[in-house]
Formats: structure tokens, C-alpha cells, sequence
């Protein structure tokens, strides 16, 4: 009788927690949604970015009277892209801020650590900001990926170096979730060609010490480089590279920020490929990109445009989409449900699926860094 009574309690508990969850939702005008990311540490530029592109979003709904009659808060916690302060963050973004949902929290490594709290806590997680494909194998009814993986980025990438015969690849790669992950897509894209990875070299993101990775990957007779790595260690391994005479294609995906990267290397970024997952954001021929910089200029963020808080932009349109659809009292149940019915949904020229395993998007091209320091598609 005792094990059943704390069986029921502890149901009852779990049964009370969700229902204060749906009614907290349901209270008052404010819709609160939760997001950890990196505004200091070594991706703070780019966890700023995507954080000031979610914003100009949301606070342009909120001007024209919100959701339902409810206005939108996104409360963004710094994580410095540590693990640990993650988890910490969203832990605190649950119990103590009451949010209702997740949007662009931020990191491989990271998410990796926050996935299980997500499923436990039955949380919505719209536009976890990693590509890596393995979380996207794993079972999580209420995660919703809207970048395409480190698979669709690095098999574009290595579609295009083997169209022009360049076969001998290397991989320069962070060692942790992140890398690993992009090192797996370069491997499974090239595997599929009956070719491997030529060489390749890690270096820990906390030393940011490329030495040892260039002198294996200048070693070997490579034609160009996949490069699985922020913008500050990018920067140091393409320098180091190319002291040593070496003139490899260097190519970067797409979280290593366009605009970071050359603020970081200037003049010499050029040449420099990289690959991006949602549209090009000085197409005027885009219309997420005109909707986006026809916003007042208030709410715009005061860089302009750049890749990755137009993400952050797409991001909060998504999620705004989806509250619309799960009507005027919202549950998370029925903000799973409303996203998942997002089945096409075009966010503006820029088509997003969210049934099935949630892959919303696979849209991955190649820019490249022209010598005049501007991105060239």
C-alpha cells in the first residue's frame, strides 16, 4: 500500500506539473519562450546574432498585437557554449523564468547534454542551432530541427570538390560532439564515392591549439580541406596552412559564422568556401530576406543582415507559426501537434517540413569569400 501510495503521489505530482505547465501557458497575456546560447565565450558574435534575429521577429509580432491576443517573451540566458551552464540555464529557464517552450538552444555538445531534460520535461524545442545528424537519429517527439545536418552540409560540400576532380580531401575538426559529427558527414559523403579521408586533425576548443592538426593535415597530399571548426580556430589553422606553402580549397560549414570569420581574418579570408543552410540574406529576390529588411528600422539588428540571424529570424517565425496554429489556449501538446502540421510550411521562398522525424530543412549551398571581402554564391 505504501509503494502504491507514493506511485500515486508521485503521478500526481508529474500530472500537476503539466497541468500548471498548460495552465501557465493559458494565464495572463504573455507567452514565454526560453533559450540558452552563447553572448559571451568564443561564440558569443554568433549567439548574439541569432538571439538579435529572434528578437526582430518576435518584437514585430508583439507590435502588431502578438499571438492570440498574447504577447511573445523570449528570455535568453548566456551559457558561454559550456555544457554544464546549459543545462544550468535551462533548468533555470523550466522552473524558475516558466517557460513554455525552447527556441535556438545552442551547440552539439550542448543539445547532446539538454536532450533528455527535453524528453523528460515533454518541452517543445524548435531550431536547435547544431547540424549534428546523430541527435537527429535519436528519439525525441519534441525537438523540431530547422537547419539542415553537418550531413547535408558536408556532402554538398564534397559533391562539388569531386564534380571538379579535387578527390584527395582532409579533415581539420573540433574534438567534441560538433566535430565528430562533421568528420562523420565528410566520411559517409566520400564513402559513398568509394574515396576515404586523405588526413585529417583535431584540436580542443578550449586551447584553440591547431599546430599539431596542421602539421598532419600539410603533410599529406591534399587538395583541400573540410574544416569542422569555429571562427577563431579556422582562422589560426588557414593562416598556419598556408605559412607552411601550402594552397589547399579551404572549405567551413556554415556555424562558423561569415561575418565572424572575416572580422577575425580581414583581406585574408578570401577564398575561403563556405557552405550555408538558409538563403542567401542580400537576395532580394528571397522573400523571408525582404520581409526581413522591410522590418522598422528599430527592430532591425544594427549589423544588418547576416546569415546567422537571419536563422534566428526564420527560427522565431517558425515558432510563431506554430502557437498561431495551436490556437488561443495553448498546451505544449498542442504546440507539438501544430508544428508537426507544418507539413509543407513555406516561411517565405524557404520551405520548412516539420512531420515525420522533424527535419525541417535540407537546403544546403557553397558561398565563397571573393577578394573583395564579400560573399559570393
Amino acid at each position: 500500500m505504501k509503494a502504491l501510495r507514493r506511485a500515486l503521489t508521485g503521478l500526481y505530482f508529474v500530472c500537476g506539473a503539466l497541468l500548471a505547465t498548460s495552465l501557465h501557458a493559458q494565464q495572463g497575456n504573455v507567452i514565454k519562450l526560453g533559450q540558452s546560447l552563447p553572448l559571451s565565450g568564443p561564440l558569443a558574435e554568433l549567439g548574439s546574432e541569432y538571439r538579435d534575429g529572434a528578437q526582430a521577429y518576435l518584437k514585430w509580432i508583439n507590435s502588431k498585437g502578438g499571438i492570440h491576443g498574447r504577447r511573445i517573451e523570449l528570455v535568453t540566458l548566456d551559457d558561454g557554449y559550456v555544457v554544464e551552464k546549459s543545462v544550468e540555464n535551462a533548468k533555470q529557464l523550466l522552473d524558475k523564468e516558466g517557460v513554455f517552450a525552447f527556441l535556438g538552444m545552442f551547440g552539439s555538445a550542448n543539445y547532446t547534454a539538454l536532450m533528455p531534460l527535453v524528453n523528460e520535461r515533454g518541452v517543445p524545442s524548435v531550431a536547435p542551432y547544431t547540424g549534428a545528424d546523430e541527435l537527429r537519429e535519436q528519439a525525441s517527439p519534441q525537438t523540431f530541427w530547422l537547419r539542415a545536418s553537418y550531413g547535408d552540409e558536408t556532402e554538398k560540400i564534397v559533391d562539388q570538390l569531386t564534380t571538379l576532380g579535387i578527390n584527395h580531401i582532409a579533415v581539420f575538426y573540433q574534438n567534441d560532439a560538433f566535430g565528430k559529427a562533421g568528420l562523420k558527414g565528410v566520411e559517409v559523403a566520400l564513402k559513398k564515392r568509394n574515396l576515404k579521408v586523405i588526413a585529417s586533425g583535431s584540436f580542443d576548443k578550449v586551447k584553440n591549439d591547431v599546430t599539431e592538426a596542421v602539421k598532419t593535415i600539410a603533410a599529406a597530399d591534399t587538395q583541400a580541406v573540410v574544416m569542422i571548426s569555429t571562427y577563431k580556430p579556422t582562422a589560426l589553422f588557414v593562416k598556419q596552412m598556408r605559412a607552411t606553402g601550402k594552397q589547399p580549397q579551404f572549405f567551413a560549414l556554415s556555424v562558423v559564422g561569415y561575418k565572424a570569420l572575416q572580422a577575425e581574418m580581414g583581406a585574408e579570408a578570401a577564398g575561403i568556401a563556405i557552405s550555408q543552410v538558409t538563403p542567401y540574406p542580400w537576395s532580394a529576390s528571397s522573400g523571408v530576406v525582404r520581409e526581413f529588411d522591410a522590418l522598422p528600422p528599430a527592430l532591425k539588428p544594427k549589423g544588418g543582415i547576416t546569415y546567422t540571424n537571419l536563422e534566428g529570424f526564420i527560427a522565431a517565425k517558425a515558432m510563431v507559426e506554430g502557437l498561431r496554429r495551436a490556437g488561443p489556449q495553448p498546451t505544449r501538446e498542442k504546440l507539438v501537434s501544430a508544428l508537426e502540421s507544418m507539413a509543407p510550411w513555406d516561411a517565405g521562398g524557404f520551405l520548412l517540413d516539420f512531420s515525420g522525424k522533424h527535419l525541417g530543412s535540407r537546403f544546403s549551398e557553397v558561398t565563397i569569400v571573393g577578394n573583395s571581402g564579400r560573399l559570393l554564391r
